[in-house]
């Protein structure tokens, strides 16, 4: 069991920056691919950076175009997603999700979800 606590969401001016954490639960963290996803009002839930157990392999959605981060540091049991150039369209809530073995990009694969954090981009 894997419990997932996001944190470091909140209200920022557009071209701002935010780090959003993820903090587990549980010894066996390292054995995770964890996953950020983000659902905006009327929207699907999409995701938008992952990473394997080691942190050497990781994923990105197209449409960051290099804007955000992800990160993970096992001995603190916390994933990371650095977000930077912050426009209005990322306005969302963010989830960080895990599942054992590889990343992977559907979201029903995932088994343990965080509560989700509010990011709200002002223009």
């Amino acid at each position: 069991q894997v419990q997932l606590v996001e944190s470091g969401g909140g209200l920022v001016q557009a071209g701002g920056s935010l780090r959003l954490s993820c903090a587990a639960s549980g010894r066996t963290f390292s054995s995770y691919a964890m996953g950020w996803f983000r659902q905006a009002p009327g929207k699907e839930r999409e995701l938008i950076a992952a990473i394997n157990w080691s942190g050497r392999n990781t994923y990105y959605a197209d449409s960051l175009k290099g804007r955000f981060t992800i990160s993970r540091d096992n001995a603190k049991n916390t994933v990371y997603l650095q977000m930077n150039s912050l426009k209005p369209e990322d306005t969302a809530v963010y989830y960080c999700a895990a599942k054992q073995g590889s990343i992977v990009t559907m979201s029903s694969l995932y088994d343990y979800w965080g509560q989700g954090t509010q990011v709200t981009v002002s223009s």
